[in-house]
């Protein structure tokens, strides 16, 4: 999916007003960042592990968008934004390693979308992650065998 500017520079904003509320912080937080993209309305929430409503806004651009991939496509773009807010995303008083999570309606996890730690940025991408979790299983059952 190609982003418009405008859209861009919104979910840019919404980052940096986000990044805003950590950056003040006296003492890190433990926390993520989960980011809720409402197809239908083209909402972006963002929330904190607590689910507090950090920020709220409207990208026209996705209002409506019926495509049944929607979720796959919305993920790079929100990856370029997070990216080019590296600077403002590093003032954020959160303890390191967190992540920035795309999920959906029922904040269930559809994709990591940034991990951020001290040293580096690693994009993940579903094809990186694929099998992760059986592979982690079953490493801890021949652990737990022994």
């Amino acid at each position: 999916m190609e982003a418009t500017q405008q859209t861009l520079q919104q979910i840019e904003r919404a980052i940096t007003k986000v990044a805003g509320k950590y950056s003040q912080l006296e003492e890190p937080v433990l926390t993520d960042i989960y980011i809720q993209v409402i197809q239908e309305s083209g909402e972006i929430l963002v929330y904190n592990d607590d689910d507090v409503e950090l920020h709220r806004c409207v990208v026209e651009e996705w209002i409506e968008n019926t495509q049944e991939d929607f979720y796959n496509q919305i993920v790079p773009v929100l990856s370029q934004c997070i990216s080019k807010s590296r600077t403002v995303v590093d003032t954020m008083q959160i303890m390191r390693p967190f992540s920035f999570v795309l999920v959906d309606d029922e904040h269930e996890t559809v994709q990591d979308i940034m991990y951020i730690d001290n040293e580096e940025t690693v994009i993940l991408d579903g094809k990186l992650l694929k099998g992760m979790d059986e592979e982690l299983e079953a490493f801890l059952r021949h652990l737990l065998e022994d």
